[in-house]
């Protein structure tokens, strides 16, 4: 008779399995802590970058009352004009604000630019026909086609029928993909610029420097405006041949305005007696007696620069001088257009 067999025990066997499990417990006590460490840096970043934001944001709004003051102080010194030779103008910084903080700032007039809201008069369907053909001279001057003037027009005039026939109408956009609509009204940021089939982000930046969005029937500043910009309204490059002389000329004026609402009506008389014919870009008859110059401005930008402990933080912030010489504050934006 054979003896009934026993069980044999492996300690190998045994010893090996124990191992494994060791091991992968280790493998997932590591995986825990790893994650427990990633999700505490990461909220300690984002408190972190929170903080030094909202730090930022204090600083832009001291900045902006500082600013306002700056503007107020101008006013009430030459109420009639504003020129880029005043204080306001002059940049500030890089200072320390606070410890790991500085900042910089500058102000930029805004009725220095071409304002695309004049291409219509106040009632946002008739056509203003000299902030039309100026701003088709803008555009071949930066070299883009003058006709993105005439499909910009029907992006923001609000008739149910386009105001230049051969422009893109409102179902031309329906059609694309995606669909969307025109505003058919003025518009607030120069950026929809881009929004015109085929303008697209390069075009946009060859423009952006001498555009801006503000209400109907606001007047160019040429004491502070762009050479290029007078010289759009001229029809021709007469300040913008030499930018050098440009500044020159304006830094040297005996008013700090250069050129003057006075100089500024010379030149335009004098282009259109030079080209019999030639529209009237800037000329003094407007349709609604809309003003289209002049040496003050009340539509202005601040650009400020905060770095907090290595981030940097740019915010444009627009602000608007009541005419009595009161600044608020209108928008704010990390974007510039």
């Amino acid at each position: 008779m054979t003896p009934p067999r026993t069980l044999e025990r492996h300690p190998r066997r045994e010893r090996g399995v124990a191992l494994l499990v060791a091991i992968l417990l280790v493998a997932l006590a590591t995986v825990i802590a790893a994650s427990l460490a990633y999700h505490n840096a990461m909220t300690e970043r984002r408190t972190i970058g929170a903080f030094d934001y909202d730090q930022a944001l204090l600083v832009t709004e001291g900045t902006e009352a500082f600013a306002a003051y700056g503007l107020q102080q101008t006013f009430r010194s030459q109420p009639g004009q504003i020129d880029s030779e005043q204080p306001w103008a002059q940049p500030i910084g890089p200072i320390s604000v606070s410890p790991g903080v500085t900042l910089e700032a500058s102000l930029e007039d805004l009725q220095g630019r071409f304002n695309l809201n004049n291409v219509l008069e106040s009632d946002g369907a008739t056509v203003n026909t000299q902030q039309l053909q100026a701003f088709r001279e803008l555009l071949t001057m930066v070299g883009l086609k003058p006709q993105w003037a005439d499909d910009w027009v029907n992006w923001i005039d609000k008739s149910p029928t386009p105001a230049i026939p051969d422009a893109p109408a409102a179902s031309t956009y329906l059609e694309m993909d995606p669909p969307y609509h025109t505003p058919n009204l003025p518009v607030s940021s120069a950026s929809e610029l881009m929004a015109l089939p085929g303008f697209g982000r390069a075009r946009f930046e060859r423009i952006a420097p001498y555009v801006t969005a503000l209400p109907i029937g606001t007047a160019l500043n040429t004491c502070t405006a762009s050479p290029l910009v007078l010289d759009a309204y001229l029809g021709h490059l007469q300040f913008s041949t030499d930018p050098r002389q440009f500044a020159r000329d304006r830094a040297a004026a005996s008013g700090g305005c250069f050129p003057t609402l006075s100089e500024m009506e010379t030149s335009i008389q004098n282009t259109l007696q030079s080209t019999p014919g030639a529209p009237a870009n800037g000329g003094t008859q407007q349709s609604n007696a809309q003003p289209l110059f002049a040496e003050t401005s009340q539509w202005f930008r601040l650009t400020s620069v905060v770095r907090a402990n290595g981030t940097e933080f740019v915010l444009y912030s627009m602000l608007y001088r009541d005419s009595d010489g009161t600044v608020r504050t209108v928008l704010r934006s990390d974007t510039a257009n």
